[in-house]
């Protein structure tokens, strides 16, 4: 059986932490998160999202979810 490649979801918090210039510190401190759970999120080494954990992050860095998140679609010429 073959695996369904469905893409996969960026989340582009170090791109929005570089160009407001906010330390991981100033974040975790702002979102009241630990750092070691920010950074799973700065490396998108997590595996199941927490829609409070982007509440906090939208409201810290004052973006929107869609600035946060994005949608990678599955290179689909790859199986032909």
């Amino acid at each position: 059986m073959k695996d369904i490649d469905y893409g996969q979801i960026k989340l582009n918090l170090q791109e929005i932490m570089k160009e407001q210039k906010i330390s991981i510190n100033k974040l975790a401190f702002r979102s009241e998160m630990q750092r070691t759970q920010l950074k799973s999120y700065i490396k998108n080494d997590v595996q199941r999202i927490d829609i409070s954990v982007l509440a906090r992050l939208c409201y810290a860095l004052d973006c929107s979810l869609y600035d946060l998140i994005e949608y990678i679609p599955p290179d689909n010429n790859n199986e032909k």
